[in-house]
Order: C-alpha cells, then structure tokens, then sequence
C-alpha cells in the first residue's frame, strides 16, 4: 500500500478537492492554506483514515503540526501504522 497516495485520495475525496491532490507536494501546506480543510473537515478526515487504514487516533495526539503540511500528514499516518 502507497501510503501517501491513500492519503491524497482520502484528502481529495474528504475535502472535495476534484483531483488537486495530484499536484501535492510532501511541502504542499495544508491547514490555513486549503479553505476546505476547517475544523469539521479534520474531524472528517480523522475518521475516514482511521476507517480505511485501520488505525485509531486519541484526542490527545492531535495538534495542528499534522495538518501543517501534506508531508507532515502522511508522517503521522505512517506512525501510526507502523
């Protein structure tokens, strides 16, 4: 599995996104750059990944550093995985 690629997807369909996702970067910034990416759209993308990846995330593993950028997103989610 292409982890970051699933990740891409997931960010695509979750924030309606109709294919930008192809373009991302790991440097591509994701909070307070994308104006879909608001407060119920990290709760919705949380729980997608943790759906189709098959992890769980406790409340107080989230912060604002994931979102920062595409890169640091797939970072978590390999941690998570791994």
């Amino acid at each position: 599995m292409d982890i970051r690629q699933e990740v891409l997807q997931i960010l695509d369909d979750v924030l309606s996104l109709k294919g930008r996702t192809a373009s991302f970067s790991n440097d591509t910034p994701l909070l307070g750059a994308l104006p879909e990416l608001d407060s119920m759209a990290v709760v919705a993308l949380l729980t997608m990944m943790e759906e189709n990846l098959g992890f769980t995330v406790d409340d107080d593993e989230i912060d604002g550093s994931i979102f920062a950028t595409v890169g640091n997103l797939v970072g978590f989610v390999q941690s998570k995985l791994a």
